[in-house]
């Protein structure tokens, strides 16, 4: 697809692979119209049956690049990031993620639209949406509650504090944590299974599972979308994005 996103097939299984190393994997407006583009295009390819989502030189994703996002942020629902997220949200296949290192921003909140995640011990969560006054999105709001229940929703989306593989666990982000040497030949292994079930049936199972909730799923990523706009503009985000790019430059 591009430079910065690796596509990879083997045995009924395409690995979409963050190829922004030196940057930790952050996502540009690029990166986010080549991931939807590729989902899309994996969507309509009947030799692809499952999709795992990865990230190289360690790091799963450091989310958003911050340069990138206050260059071009989104305007609308037709942003790049949110035509990503609408994308996963309702794509028919099983998509898996093999996670390491750091998944930041929407790196964890991507995995809530995941079908199995696995992650290893080292790997780092965070949600720092409020300490960069603007609110939570990936309709995380709606499914970590659901997932984890609200005290821990709660404390993860409010303090915006990093968390560890087990509590990602605990959240119901993701299904199960492997030492860093296990990932791959554990995430290959679930995708090979996966891609090995009767298409149809799968597809239907996950329909069966996912259809109940899309309609709030799709309500909240709208939801929380018209909001994040609206921070974006605030004193608050403004000079909370001014002090990250300080200390980043330092």
């Amino acid at each position: 697809m591009s430079e910065t996103l690796l596509t990879q097939d083997a045995e009924g299984v395409r690995t979409l692979t963050f190829n922004r190393p030196e940057k930790k994997n952050a996502f540009t407006h690029a990166m986010y119209e080549a991931a939807t583009e590729a989902l899309f295009r994996a969507s309509l390819d009947p030799a692809v049956r499952v999709v795992v989502l990865t990230g190289a030189g360690g790091t799963f994703t450091a989310g958003n690049d911050i340069g990138d996002f206050l260059e071009q942020p989104p305007t609308g629902e037709d942003s790049s990031v949110f035509r990503f997220l609408r994308a996963l949200v309702n794509y028919e296949k099983p998509v898996l993620a093999a996670v390491d290192g750091a998944a930041v921003g929407i790196g964890t909140t991507m995995l809530l639209h995941c079908d199995y995640v696995v992650a290893t011990e080292r790997t780092r969560f965070v949600m720092p949406f409020i300490n960069l006054g603007v609110c939570p999105e990936g309709a995380s709001s709606l499914l970590l509650p659901r997932n984890g229940g609200m005290a821990l929703a709660s404390e993860l989306l409010m303090f915006g504090d990093p968390f560890d593989a087990a509590t990602a666990l605990r959240a119901g982000i993701i299904n199960r944590v492997v030492p860093e040497a296990q990932l791959q030949e554990v995430a290959s292994e679930r995708a090979r299974t996966l891609a090995a079930k009767p298409v149809e049936a799968l597809k239907v199972t996950k329909r069966l599972l996912r259809e109940p909730l899309r309609a709030e799923v799709n309500g909240a990523l709208r939801r929380e979308g018209a909001e994040f706009l609206k921070r974006l503009h605030s004193d608050e985000a403004r000079e909370a994005f001014m002090a990250f790019m300080s200390r980043k430059g330092k």
